[in-house]
């Protein structure tokens, strides 16, 4: 039988995020986006709640294109509290148009999203060792640094918390319980 983190046994579709994407290093600039925007959304609610909704999200917002949903107007938040296939909070969806503009100044400015992000880490994931989840924190010193620096940069509702789930989720940082065949120390990501 295979190890997993607990979490991942809760819902088949947790099962295959977590083998297939979370904890992985990702390093795709639009797909980070992607990422950040999701992990926003998951704020005060279940990642399960967000993972059954991504293909919804991703046609609300045009599959994440930063250019295009940075041009978002007013009239593009009513349709987008309008669709019941997404969460419906206002201060969430500016916040996917106020962080689509933060990423295309970094853009415009010849910042890739990815290298900037993965700066922070030296571009390796940092490997944790927790044997359970309980030890695993939600908040950690580099996710505040992160977010503040996101802040500082324009983006909005990327608090230290939802910044280390987001670090979790993309492969910053490898959470993956000792146990897990996904943790490196068993054959899992490399580091």
């Amino acid at each position: 039988m295979i190890q997993r983190c607990p979490w991942a046994e809760k819902h088949p579709a947790l099962t295959v995020y977590h083998d297939n994407e979370w904890g992985t290093p990702l390093k795709d600039s639009r797909k980070l986006f992607e990422a950040i925007i999701l992990d926003c959304a998951q704020a005060g609610l279940s990642w399960l709640t967000i993972l059954k909704r991504r293909e919804s999200y991703r046609a609300a917002f045009e599959d994440f294109d930063p250019q295009k949903v940075a041009t978002y107007t007013d009239q593009d938040v009513a349709r987008l509290m309008a669709d019941e296939q997404i969460v419906r909070n206002e201060k969430k969806i500016r916040s996917v148009i106020k962080n689509a503009q933060a990423y295309c100044k970094m853009a415009d400015r010849g910042i890739d999203f990815s290298n900037w992000l993965w700066t922070f880490v030296d571009h390796k994931p940092i490997v944790h060792h927790y044997k359970t989840e309980q030890e695993i924190p939600a908040i950690t010193e580099l996710s505040d640094r992160l977010s503040k620096s996101l802040k500082r940069r324009g983006f909005a509702f990327i608090g230290p918390s939802v910044i280390y789930a987001f670090m979790q989720a993309i492969g910053m940082v490898n959470d993956h319980i000792t146990d897990c065949f996904k943790h490196p120390d068993n054959g899992g990501l490399e580091n």
